[in-house]
């Protein structure tokens, strides 16, 4: 199996999908999130296949369902729509579609941020500067476009400067072969993939834009807020299967192993991916990138979308969605604040209060 795309390529077309979810009368006992192929994300199909989902929700007396979708973008969709309480999502997309679609919605683990799993592919060329006047092939949209457009700020370009290609993520590793193809910014694996070519050069990645393209489990801040049990579930799920994945211990080996074959890779391969993925193994390590200061990255963030018309046709600027960070600070529209960071839950983890 392939590792599948985190963007926001369908976000203008879901937003026809929204339907606000409102706030819950009263608690309820049935969940369901979703995940989809990733490094970062692997845990979650671990701990759902080997009972540690079903442990922490017999602890609160809840039933959680943790459902693998082929298509990421559909997971977000559905999750915009109010079919799930919470979809694993990139910063980036779970601002585009379901904020702007007016869903409430809250990261609740804030999972890691790519460090190096994106990158910029020259062939037979050795200086980002080359990239001026080429072809780029990518997933449009996506946070390859948006790795683009920050390295091309970087050398004093813009996306004037280049022509984007829209490359399905299924197709990269054949059109880098083709001779049409001299420029390519995608992920790993197919990274890895082709730079096995000795025409490949990077010239950039995501390791230079630390902490701006975030993976992360969000979820509908009215359904948190109404069922706290759910989120100290997930939380718990979470740091008990990262636990394990660092134990040292066979059964380690054997997890990592797991998650290696489920994501289409050996354990080689999906070590591979770890080294640049940096991923916050600890509550402490969460908590601390948590509470530190996100405004530069998600105003970024946010403004690559504006550019790019990802907040809606009538958006006038940046501000129209509102995000409420962890301290609460919020950059945009106060009166309409449908992104939010929290430290709550992750604390509780760290004190061992779960």
């Amino acid at each position: 199996m392939k590792i599948l795309p985190k963007f926001a390529i369908a976000a203008l077309a879901a937003l026809a999908l929204v339907t606000s979810v409102p706030a819950q009368a009263a608690p309820k006992k049935d969940f369901k999130v979703a995940w989809s192929i990733y490094v970062g994300w692997m845990p979650w199909g671990y701990a759902a296949d080997n009972g540690i989902v079903k442990k922490w929700a017999d602890k609160y007396g809840i039933n959680i369902e943790v459902v693998q979708f082929n298509d990421y973008i559909e997971s977000i969709n559905q999750y915009t729509a109010g079919s799930l309480d919470g979809v694993l999502s990139t910063n980036m997309d779970a601002l585009a579609i379901p904020s702007v679609g007016g869903v409430d919605t809250t990261a609740l683990i804030v999972g890691d941020y790519s460090n190096g799993n994106d990158a910029i592919i020259l062939k037979d060329k050795k200086s980002l500067a080359d990239i001026k006047g080429q072809k780029v092939n990518l997933v449009e949209l996506s946070v390859s476009h948006y790795t683009l457009a920050r390295a091309l700020e970087t050398v004093g370009m813009s996306e004037k400067d280049v022509t984007v290609v829209n490359t399905s993520d299924a197709d990269m590793e054949a059109a880098w072969k083709t001779s049409d193809v001299t420029a390519m910014v995608t992920w790993n694996p197919m990274v890895a993939s082709i730079m096995q070519d000795s025409r490949a050069n990077s010239v950039f990645d995501s390791s230079a834009l630390p902490g701006e393209i975030q993976d992360l489990l969000v979820v509908n801040t009215d359904t948190l807020n109404d069922n706290p049990e759910f989120g100290k579930a997930m939380v718990g799920i979470w740091f008990e299967t990262l636990a394990l994945m660092q134990s040292g211990t066979p059964e380690a080996k054997a997890a990592r192993e797991s998650m290696a074959k489920a994501s289409g890779t050996d354990l080689a391969g999906f070590e591979g991916q770890l080294k640049t993925t940096k991923m916050f193994w600890t509550p402490a390590e969460m908590v601390a990138f948590t509470d530190g200061d996100l405004v530069p990255a998600m105003d970024k963030v946010r403004n690559f979308l504006f550019t790019h018309g990802l907040l809606g046709n009538n958006a006038a600027s940046a501000d129209v969605v509102g995000i409420e960070f962890s301290d609460g600070k919020i950059i945009g529209d106060k009166s309409n604040v449908k992104f939010r960071f929290t430290d709550k839950y992750m604390k509780l983890a760290a004190d061992g209060k779960l």
